[in-house]
């Protein structure tokens, strides 16, 4: 007679880990390195997802080995072609790399801070090893994310990484926060699909691009990468948002991320919806939307070319305001 082992329950999320320090709480579920919720003084500056829930879109996940999308699924990265599995379906593209769904290894950490690991293995569409190690630390300014990886192949990896938080000002509607925005320059998409155009200055439709000035979200819908950013004397770039009541929250990063991702949150199912314009995604990026077709293009996109044994990082930071 064989015996039955005893069964072992995770949370649905993976990993569950919890950082307190500085007013600040985040929890990190292990699945897709996730930002699952921070709080500052018990004020959540994210839209927050439960440890047993399977994690909403992609709320919180670090992405590797790249952000944003490859159109097609098809890059042509060292001169060969390459295919990559469509995880975008409805747009046909494959979206925000490849560990997103992958339960990262938790392998150090106390109470203020964890470190998680992951491996891309060589694979269809992407024949590179690239190890990718994520840390969270939370200090007096802030939750800082580092995410740092090496390419452990004998050719150059094309890499590219990013956060995708949903940042909360306040308790009041997203089009009531007021948003501020140093970009001068906008990444044109298609409509439908959201592929890359071309880009343009942020007055080409200032309404619904232009936050150099502070002012209010208002009723318009931004799924766009902006580029062109304005810094302080640090080299830091600033997003802020903040609620009518005075709360609010803001995120940072350095000149390791060119780009940035900026999406209203609008569900095509509509407002009853219940994520529906939740929060606001920022997301700073290394590298711009099918940055792995840089070729494609008559601008930057930013897309690393890792050499072999070699390594890169870049980090961010989420504050309360």
């Amino acid at each position: 007679m064989t015996d039955v082992a005893a069964s072992v329950t995770t949370a649905v999320s993976g990993t569950p880990v919890v950082l307190r320090a500085h007013g600040y709480e985040a929890a990190i579920a292990s699945v897709g390195a996730s930002l699952r919720s921070l709080t500052h003084e018990g004020r959540d500056l994210v839209v927050p997802f439960d440890s047993d829930e399977v994690r909403p879109y992609f709320r919180g996940a670090t992405l590797a080995p790249w952000p944003n999308r490859v159109v097609d699924g098809v890059h042509r990265f060292g001169g060969g072609e390459h295919r990559l599995a469509l995880t975008e379906p409805n747009r046909g593209h494959a979206l925000h790399g490849l560990l997103g769904w992958v339960d990262w290894d938790v392998v150090d950490g106390d109470d203020a801070s964890v470190t998680l690991t992951a491996t891309v293995p060589a694979q269809d569409g992407y024949p590179w090893w690239v190890e990718v190690t994520t840390t969270y630390s939370l200090g007096a300014h802030g939750l800082t994310q580092t995410v740092r990886a090496t390419n452990r192949s004998e050719t150059p990896a094309p890499w590219g990484t990013g956060p995708h938080p949903y940042l909360v000002a306040g308790p009041a509607p997203l089009d009531a926060w007021t948003f501020a925005l140093p970009a001068d320059t906008v990444l044109e998409v298609t409509p439908d699909r959201l592929a890359p155009v071309g880009v343009a200055s942020v007055t080409v439709d200032a309404e619904r691009f232009d936050f150099r000035a502070p002012r209010e979200v208002g009723a318009v819908e931004i799924d766009h990468a902006f580029t062109d950013l304005t810094r302080d004397a640090g080299g830091q770039a600033t997003v802020t948002l903040t609620d009518p009541s005075g709360t609010g929250v803001a995120m940072t990063w350095d000149s390791g991320c060119g780009w940035v991702q900026i999406h209203t949150a609008d569900r095509p199912e509509g407002p009853d919806h219940p994520a529906h314009r939740a929060g606001l995604a920022v997301e700073p990026m290394t590298c711009a939307p099918d940055a792995f077709n840089d070729d494609a293009y008559d601008f930057a996109t930013g897309v690393v070319a890792l050499p072999p044994g070699e390594s890169h990082e870049v980090g961010w930071t989420i504050s309360a305001r």
